[in-house]
């Protein structure tokens, strides 16, 4: 499983209309706004590394509300919770 955390600066008349565009975009399972330097953090929980790239390179370009994304990836989670279990709810063969 693969996790990516997607940091995006939005137009400001934008962000509301983005964070439900991001959603539908299959991969993406949560959507926050967020205060400081971005204005929404997309939470992405794929199989593999190519879905991610699509979803990256591909379908969130499309999105006119955009403005500039960082993506950072996680290698490795720590919590108090069972998140392996959590994550992969959905996604059974």
């Amino acid at each position: 499983m693969v996790h990516a955390f997607v940091l995006a600066s939005v137009k400001r008349d934008k962000i509301n209309e983005t964070a439900q565009e991001l959603l539908e975009i299959d991969g993406i399972a949560e959507v926050y706004s967020i205060a400081g330097d971005w204005d929404l953090i997309a939470i992405i929980r794929v199989r593999e590394n190519e879905q991610l790239a699509a979803i990256v390179t591909e379908h969130m370009l499309k999105l006119d509300g955009l403005l500039n994304t960082t993506t950072l990836i996680g290698f490795r989670a720590y919590s108090n919770h069972d998140l392996d279990r959590m994550f992969s709810i959905g996604l059974e063969d």
